[in-house]
C-alpha cells in the first residue's frame, strides 16, 4: 500500500468517499464512528474538507490509497 501525503493538502469528504469506492452517505456513517478521534483532531462534523492529519488517519484506517496527483 502506497501512501502519498501532502501535509498541507486538505481533501474533501466526497473525494475520499470516491477514492474508497463507497457512497458519500456510507462514508459519512463511517466518519460518525470515528467522531471521537476526529474531534480530538479539531475536525468539525460539518467540515466539508478534512485537514491533512485527519486524511492520514482515515486513509490508514479505511485502507485508502491516495493517487500521486493528490
Amino acid at each position: 500500500m502506497s501512501h502519498n501525503y501532502d501535509r498541507y493538502r486538505f481533501i474533501s469528504k466526497a473525494e475520499l468517499a470516491r477514492l474508497a469506492n463507497v457512497s458519500p452517505r456510507t462514508f459519512t456513517r463511517y466518519l460518525a464512528t470515528k467522531r471521537q478521534v476526529l474531534n480530538a483532531m479539531g475536525v468539525s462534523p460539518k467540515a466539508q474538507k478534512l485537514p491533512p492529519q485527519a486524511v492520514r488517519y482515515i486513509c490508514e484506517d479505511y485502507c485508502i490509497d491516495l493517487p500521486p496527483s493528490l
